[in-house]
């Protein structure tokens, strides 16, 4: 369990755990997610127009770009840790790394 007076409850499957966010660290990394965007790196993959998570095809202004260790969670904005991804699976992934993703998998499968 993460503790920190400044986290958010949060539930993932049958636990709640507390988020430590850093005010400094999200800032710093807003701003470098802001310039890798502006990268021709980044325009390369975007214009792909799939989603890392669903595999779809989308219209770009339908795409977002998406930490895969979220900022809130001590993830970099560096091309290893950023994805392209639409919308609605942003929404949906929220602030889970992919560990929290395959445990609630995991918990959803014993339940069914």
């Amino acid at each position: 369990m993460i503790n920190s007076d400044m986290g958010k409850k949060t539930d993932i499957g049958e636990e709640w755990i507390t988020i430590n966010k850093d005010p400094q660290h999200i800032a710093r990394e807003k701003r470098k997610a802001r310039a890798l965007k502006q990268t021709q790196w980044w325009k390369n993959k975007i214009s792909k127009g799939i989603c890392y998570y669903c595999g779809k095809e989308f219209d770009l202004r339908q795409l977002t770009m998406d930490h895969i260790v979220p900022i809130s969670r001590g993830g970099q904005s560096t091309k290893s840790n950023v994805v392209v991804c639409c919308k609605d699976c942003n929404n949906k992934k929220k602030y889970m790394t992919p560990v929290d993703i395959a445990l609630q998998k995991i918990n959803r499968e014993k339940k069914g």
